[in-house]
C-alpha cells in the first residue's frame, strides 16, 4: 500500500484577520462597559453591577480600590485606547496582508505588554484587592488571545522571524515617519486632553454639607443630626472602611441639608471587623473597629460630626491608624484619643451597637432602619418624594 500523506490547506488570511479582528472587538466592548460601570460606582447610589456577585468576585469591589486608577485616567479607559490603537493597526496590517506582512510584529509587541498589564492587575486583584473582576478577567483572555492569534498568523504567513520583522516596521515606520509623528502627537494631545477634561468623580469630596445644622444625642446616647422635630428619622449602621458607606454618606447629608427641618440622621456603628463583629468570621475591614472608637470618643467630646466626615473622606484603610494627625484635625488631645482604642467603656458601647444592627438584621454595611423597616446597601429616593411632592 502507497502512504498517503494527506495535504492540509491552511485557511485563508481573511479568517484568520476576521478572527482576531472580533477578539479586538471584544475588548473593546468589554472596556467600554468597565469605563461605564466605574463611574456609575462612584455617581449612581443605586447601581450594582451585574458581576458584584460576592466578596471575592465582585467588579464594583475591584472599581472602588485606588488600583483603579491610573495617572489620573482609569484603567478601564486605558484598556479602551488600548484596543482603539490595536483596532487601527489591524487595520493597517490588512492593507499590507500580502507585502511583507508589516505591522503584524508590532502587534504581538504590543499584545504581549497588554498581556503583562493583565498578569500585574491580576496578581493586585489576588494579593492587594482580593476581589476579582469577571469582566477584567475577560479582558485579560483578550489580551493573551491578541498574542496567540497575531503569532500565529504572522508565523503562518510572514516571510521573516520576529525579531526580524521588528526591524522591517521600524524602517516601514520610519519610511512613514510624517504619519506617525501626526499620529503620536495627536496620541499624546489626546491623553492629555483626557486626562483634564473627565471629571474626577471617583474622588468623592467632603462639601461640609452638615456644619451648619442642628445636632445632638439621643436620650440613649447616639448622635444625630438635622430636624429638631423630624418628619423622618433614619437611623444609619456604618463601616469606615465600607465604600458604599462613603457614597452614602454624602448622598444623605446632601439629602438632610436639603430638608433639615424634616430629617433627622441617628448614627450608630457597625464595623466589619472580624476582631469586633462577630458576623464576621476571617480578617477584614482591620482597623474599622478602632476608627469606630475613636469616633464614639469624639461624640463623647462633642465633636462626633467633624470625626465622622473627616474619616469618611479620608476612608482610612490601613491597618494602622496615625492618631496624632486625626487629632491635629479634629482637635483632641492625641494621648486621650489613642486611649480610646483602649477603653472598656467605649468598647462595650461599640459591642451594643453592633449587636442591636445584628437583632434588626444587618448582615453587611451599610445598612438603615426607617420606621422599623431595614434596608440594606442604600435607600430608595422615593422615600424623600413625600417631603416635597418630588424626589430630591
Amino acid at each position: 500500500m502507497k502512504n498517503r500523506t494527506k495535504v492540509i490547506n491552511p485557511l485563508p488570511f481573511s479568517t484568520y484577520y476576521i478572527t482576531i479582528m472580533t477578539i479586538a472587538a471584544i475588548g473593546l466592548i468589554t472596556t467600554i462597559y468597565l469605563s461605564i460601570s466605574h463611574y456609575r460606582v462612584y455617581t449612581d447610589i443605586e447601581y450594582e453591577s451585574f458581576c458584584a456577585i460576592t466578596k471575592a468576585i465582585n467588579c464594583d469591589t475591584v472599581s472602588q480600590s485606588p488600583y483603579s486608577i491610573m495617572f489620573n485616567i482609569p484603567v478601564a479607559i486605558w484598556g479602551l485606547i488600548g484596543y482603539i490603537f490595536i483596532t487601527i493597526l489591524l487595520s493597517i496590517a490588512w492593507k499590507y496582508r500580502s507585502k511583507g506582512m508589516y505591522v503584524w510584529p508590532t502587534i504581538i509587541l504590543l499584545s504581549f505588554i497588554y498581556s503583562i498589564g493583565s498578569i500585574i492587575l491580576a496578581i493586585i486583584s489576588s494579593k492587594i484587592i482580593k476581589s476579582y473582576c469577571i469582566m477584567c478577567i475577560v479582558t485579560y483572555g483578550v489580551n493573551f488571545a491578541l498574542v496567540y492569534f497575531s503569532l500565529l498568523i504572522f508565523n503562518r504567513f510572514g516571510k521573516c522571524g520576529i525579531f526580524n520583522g521588528l526591524i522591517g516596521d521600524v524602517k516601514y515606520f520610519i519610511k512613514n515617519m510624517f504619519v506617525v509623528t501626526l499620529f503620536t502627537v495627536l496620541s499624546i494631545t489626546f491623553l492629555i486632553i483626557i486626562a483634564n477634561i473627565i471629571p474626577h468623580y471617583w474622588r468623592i469630596e467632603n462639601d461640609s454639607y452638615l456644619r451648619d445644622l442642628p445636632n445632638g444625642i439621643t436620650a440613649d446616647g447616639h448622635p444625630w443630626i438635622g430636624a429638631t422635630t423630624p418628619q423622618l428619622t433614619i437611623m444609619e449602621y456604618t463601616d469606615y472602611q465600607c465604600f458604599q458607606c462613603k457614597k452614602m454618606h454624602y448622598y444623605i447629608r446632601q439629602i438632610v441639608a436639603k430638608y433639615p427641618d424634616k430629617i433627622r440622621l441617628i448614627h450608630r456603628h457597625f464595623p466589619m471587623d472580624s476582631v469586633y463583629n462577630p458576623l464576621v468570621k476571617e480578617p477584614y475591614h482591620q482597623g474599622s473597629g478602632k476608627l469606630s472608637l475613636l469616633a464614639i470618643f469624639a461624640t463623647i467630646h462633642g465633636k462626633f460630626w467633624q470625626m465622622n466626615d473627616f474619616l469618611f473622606s479620608s476612608q482610612q484603610s490601613k491597618k494602622t491608624i496615625d492618631i496624632k494627625s486625626i487629632a491635629d484635625e479634629i482637635g483632641l488631645n492625641p494621648k486621650e484619643l489613642f486611649a480610646a482604642t483602649q477603653n472598656a467603656y467605649l468598647r462595650r458601647m461599640l459591642n451594643a451597637d453592633i449587636l442591636t444592627g445584628i437583632k434588626l438584621g444587618v448582615r453587611g454595611t451599610p445598612g438603615y432602619t426607617v420606621d422599623g423597616k431595614l434596608f440594606l446597601g442604600t435607600l430608595p429616593s422615593e422615600m424623600f418624594s413625600n417631603l416635597e411632592g418630588v424626589s430630591p
